[in-house]
């Protein structure tokens, strides 16, 4: 394993062939890099270089003041111009997705070989033409939903009953503080208010959605709504997961995204 710091702030680890494609690894809103810990292996067993970042307010850095998606996205940039070098697989989860539609939107795909979406709406907020965002997200509440943290929302499967799966997630959030600071509420009310639809329509590579039959954030049906929205793109849907695909359901989504990766490949 390669350890890199850029600026103190962007952290990462490198793991399998030096020389093999790079696959950058994003993870949702607080999570460490080490919540990939189970999908590294086996990227790396299959052949990639395998890339786990840790971007501002990730991995026990603090959240810089004004950091909202726009800055997620120059951040990802900053990461790609200085550790990669080609056409990079970037897959993020829950915000860690949306970061990289960010991205997207500000810099193009010049720099992408092919995108992954782990359980992330690309429009939170639920309107008649997309009931497919976060669980009681209106624009009657738009301004007030968020306010206090990630609302509880009845859905999904709760932790307890989770069995292993719930284990796997707690031991990947080892260490994570639950409770938001003022920088991290706001970038989380700013990343609720996004529509990245547009975005979507137009990415020039091939993308996969992938939802949790069983998120408590947003109905999985979220995945192939937003793959509709591109010809380029696909999804799936992972059963017996919740909005912690990765971590819940590793097998099945490792083996899934082994698979999807290799595509276009020499190897593929």
């Amino acid at each position: 394993m390669i350890t890199g710091e850029l600026g103190g702030s962007i952290r990462h680890t490198e793991h399998g062939d030096p020389d093999g494609e790079p696959v950058v690894l994003l993870a949702g809103f607080k999570a460490p890099a080490t919540s990939w810990r189970f999908q590294i292996p086996v990227l790396a067993g299959a052949g990639f270089r395998v890339l786990a970042v840790d971007l501002p307010g990730h991995g026990g850095t603090a959240l810089p003041e004004g950091t909202d998606m726009d800055v997620r996205g120059r951040d990802l940039h900053t990461f790609l111009t200085a550790a990669v070098a080609g056409r990079a697989r970037l897959v993020g989860a829950s915000m860690g997705g949306n970061t990289l539609w960010s991205y997207v939107a500000r810099f193009g795909t010049g720099a992408v070989e092919r995108i992954v979406i782990v359980d992330q709406t690309p429009a939170m907020l639920n309107t008649p033409d997309w009931p497919h965002g976060f669980y009681g997200y209106t624009e009657e509440n738009a301004d007030t939903y968020f306010r206090d943290g990630i609302p509880r929302t009845g859905r999904g499967v709760p932790l307890l009953r989770r069995g292993a799966a719930a284990v796997r997630l707690l031991v990947a959030m080892r260490g994570t503080d639950p409770a938001l600071t003022g920088p991290e509420g706001e970038l989380l009310r700013d990343h609720a208010r996004r529509d990245w639809r547009p975005v979507v329509a137009g990415a020039e590579v091939p993308a996969l959605f992938v939802a949790g039959g069983r998120s408590e954030f947003w109905p999985p049906e979220h995945a192939a709504a937003a793959a509709a929205l591109n010809p380029r793109a696909s999804a799936a849907v992972v059963g017996r997961a919740g909005h912690a695909v990765n971590m819940e359901r590793p097998r099945a989504f490792g083996h899934g995204l082994v698979e999807y990766l290799r595509r276009g490949t020499a190897a593929g």
